[in-house]
């Protein structure tokens, strides 16, 4: 497969799972900032932004933090690389350019979801419309997953849209948990406090682990489990250990067609193996900010590791 080719898969899937993962952050900033919380929305939404990556672009057009200015500048602004609208143009962008590539069913549901989603006038959409395009951004993106999943030859096109979608997923869930641990909580508030049981509760609700938090942990929410179920529950299909299990699959698979083990195989095993002996006592007491801190650097350098050792660039 062209270096080309292989790039335009990756980042097709990236983007896909990127605008699912903005949607998913939005909500539970919605949804917090309508909680009373010392900072008001404007903490919520600062906190948002940051754990998105996109307060330096927001604050560089906007001086406050007014819902409808984050909201458009998350779902809508085309000058906001990250934002859904952006992002389901260049997931389209490439799928385009790779249509040969893709199935049938692949393409239609990317390209109908691109010409739904810039057919909505954001001018129109009121904040009671907000709950049901969100739901609507994250069905799109299983949508295209489950015609991913149930279409597409295991070959390496498809080990490649593996990569991008769990690359992309590992570092949404862990934005959104150091966020919660670092931004959101009160400076007075000793990690592991007594917190809100209604933040947990959205903060889980973002990752599609609300009702199976339950399910595994039979009791309320407490930070030590949330931690622990997003970061080292292999069950858990968001939770980093998750992720990387299925990245250090596609490597390995990748490696039976190009026949090498290359650096960001070597870093994923790495990545993975720390996740697999991870013991939540020891992540709390090195400081839990910390070690979501290091996930996100190792994982943004897998990624560029991963487009040199096959030539995305070429």
């Amino acid at each position: 497969m062209l270096g080309r080719t292989a790039n335009d898969l990756f980042w097709m899937s990236r983007y896909i799972e990127r605008a699912e993962n903005m949607a998913r952050l939005l909500e539970v900033g919605y949804r917090i900032a309508l909680l009373p919380r010392d900072g008001g929305q404007d903490a919520e939404w600062f906190s948002t932004l940051r754990s998105a990556g996109c307060e330096e672009g927001y604050l560089a057009k906007y001086k406050g933090y007014a819902t409808e200015d984050v909201v458009h500048f998350m779902l809508f602004d085309p000058e906001n690389p990250s934002s859904v609208y952006a992002c389901l143009a260049t997931a389209r962008r490439n799928a385009r350019a790779q249509r040969t590539a893709l199935t049938r069913e692949m393409w239609e549901c990317l390209n109908s979801a691109w010409i739904e989603f810039a057919a909505i006038n954001p001018k129109s959409l009121s904040s009671d419309k907000l709950p049901p395009l969100f739901d609507w951004i994250r069905g799109r993106s299983a949508l295209f997953r489950g015609a991913l999943l149930n279409t597409i030859l295991r070959n390496d096109t498809f080990y490649f849209n593996q990569l991008g979608t769990f690359l992309e997923r590992s570092d949404n869930t862990a934005r959104i948990l150091d966020v919660k641990y670092y931004v959101l909580l009160p400076h007075s508030e000793l990690v592991g406090g007594d917190i809100d049981n209604a933040q947990w509760s959205a903060i889980l609700r973002s990752v599609s682990a609300h009702r199976s938090y339950r399910w595994v942990y039979h009791e309320s929410y407490k930070p030590w489990h949330v931690a622990d179920y997003l970061i080292l529950n292999r069950q858990m299909p968001r939770s980093l250990r998750s992720c990387y299990d299925e990245i250090n699959d596609a490597l390995v698979e990748l490696n039976s067609y190009y026949a090498t083990d290359s650096g960001c195989q070597n870093l994923a095993r790495e990545t993975l193996r720390l996740l697999i002996d991870g013991n939540m006592t020891r992540i709390f007491q090195s400081g839990l900010h910390e070690f979501l801190a290091d996930f996100i650097s190792r994982n943004n350098r897998l990624g560029n590791e991963i487009s040199t050792a096959y030539h995305f660039t070429d």
